[in-house]
């Protein structure tokens, strides 16, 4: 299962992928800057019975991470993440300064780095890393075959894609790996962006301008 919530100025959707069984969750892109968003994450996974196990990012930019030493310390997790996207954490406290969150330090937390055919195991479900760079350095979508979805972060959005004008951005390097490494999924896969609403691999198939 997979609960979304959507978090900060920025509109961040952060993603709970939970096995019912096992009741092991993975957290995905903590992007709350308030008490009441903390509150929202929390209470679902309390609510729920739920014990998180992987406290995942898509990347790095600051308005996904201005939650992340909440959750990490909370619950004792490490940041999984590409190891490419460690300057981006080291950059968060400047880069947060100028964009109105009070992230503070984020590049001292626990780390376990992930790259490209990475499996990893929430209970019985499947998270697949692919490595998709273009939008930033380090960004990867997380595959999850027994939910027929893909958790995009800012690579991929419904009709759009992510911006590649900002440092680390390059836009025929995240072109390319959309389509040798997200669009070769099975049309009834659903897209769950880093914003936005989401869509299918079908839809963006069909619809996308840029693919």
């Amino acid at each position: 299962m997979i609960k979304q919530f959507t978090f900060n100025h920025f509109g961040v959707n952060c993603y709970v992928v939970y096995d019912e069984q096992s009741a092991e969750c993975a957290i995905v892109d903590p992007g709350m800057e308030a008490g009441y968003e903390d509150a929202q994450l929390f209470q679902l996974i309390e609510r729920k019975g739920l014990h998180p196990t992987l406290l995942l990012l898509t990347h790095a930019h600051v308005d996904h991470i201005c939650g992340l030493r909440t959750a990490a310390e909370k619950y004792g997790l490490p940041v999984t993440m590409h190891c490419d996207g460690a300057k981006l954490l080291r950059q968060a406290e400047a880069y947060g300064s100028m964009m109105g969150f009070d992230v503070g330090r984020a590049d001292d937390l626990a780390s376990t780095h992930i790259d490209e055919g990475t499996v990893l195991a929430v209970g019985d479900i499947k998270i697949e890393c692919r490595y998709v760079p273009g939008h930033c350095e380090g960004s990867i979508c997380f595959v999850i075959p027994s939910e027929e979805a893909v958790v995009t972060g800012d690579a991929l959005f419904q009709g759009s894609i992510g911006r590649t004008d900002l440092p680390g951005g390059n836009y025929r390097q995240l072109i390319e790996n959309l389509r040798n490494k997200i669009m070769t999924l099975p049309d009834s896969y659903m897209v769950l962006p880093g914003h936005g609403e989401s869509s299918t691999i079908g839809d963006e198939r069909k619809y996308n301008p840029f693919l």
